[in-house]
Formats: structure tokens, sequence, C-alpha cells
């Protein structure tokens, strides 16, 4: 049994308030980036308190010359806070650590064709001869 049959609820848990803002996390891309910002790596930290509805984003950009310093963090703002919950949200932009591609998803990094340190990659082809 389930622990919402147990609670007397027959729906699954909906989404916690981090899940959502993650959700609208995905939705926010560096315009010369076909990848967004929480698979790139630029979130360095989250903090959503449920019942207060405040939303903490601590994040960076590819490079401090990005040419949308500006925009981004503004398009995160307006993306989280209008998820269902939040209230308040604080962007603060920061350029330590520095960003670099280890920070990427596995998803973003095959996505943009980049190794994901599986190594080589050897044909079947060669492998069955």
């Amino acid at each position: 049994m389930s622990q919402d049959q147990v609670q007397g609820h027959d729906h699954p848990s909906a989404p916690s308030l981090q899940d959502r803002v993650i959700q609208a996390l995905r939705t926010c891309y560096d315009p010369e980036i076909p990848v967004n910002i929480y698979d790139l790596g630029l979130v360095y930290d989250l903090k959503a308190d449920e019942e207060a509805g405040d939303v903490y984003i601590k994040m960076t950009l590819t490079a401090p010359s990005c040419p949308v310093a500006g925009m981004i963090p503004k398009q995160v703002e307006r993306a989280v806070q209008r998820v269902p919950g939040v209230k308040n949200v604080q962007v603060d932009l920061v350029w330590e650590p520095p960003w670099d591609r280890s920070m990427m998803s596995d998803a973003a990094k095959l996505q943009l064709g980049l190794d994901i340190g599986f190594g080589d990659i050897v044909p079947l082809s060669r492998l069955e001869s």
C-alpha cells in the first residue's frame, strides 16, 4: 500500500515546490546555447521554502562577458515567480566558482555532442570481427 493510500489520498503526491521550481528553470535558456540553464549547470544553489513560498537561487553565467548577463537572471525570476506556491524569488548572480563544462548534466553534454566520460565509442561491427 502506498503512503498516499495510508493517508487516505487516492492521488499520488504533488511535486514539491523545489521540483516545480526546477521545472521552471528548465524553461530558461541562454540564447546562444540550446540547453536550459539548469542542465547547463548554471544554477549553483536552490532553496525553496514550501511553507513561506520563498525561493532563493544562486546562479552564474557561462562567462562574465556574456552579452545577456542582465537578461537571464530576470528571465529566471519571472519563470519562477509563475510557479504555483511561490511568493518571493531572490536570484543572486555570482562569478565564483567560474562555470565550466564539467558542471553540465550528462543530458546537456549529449545534447551538445560533448564527451560524457565513457571514452572512445567503438562500433559494434568492430567488436564482432
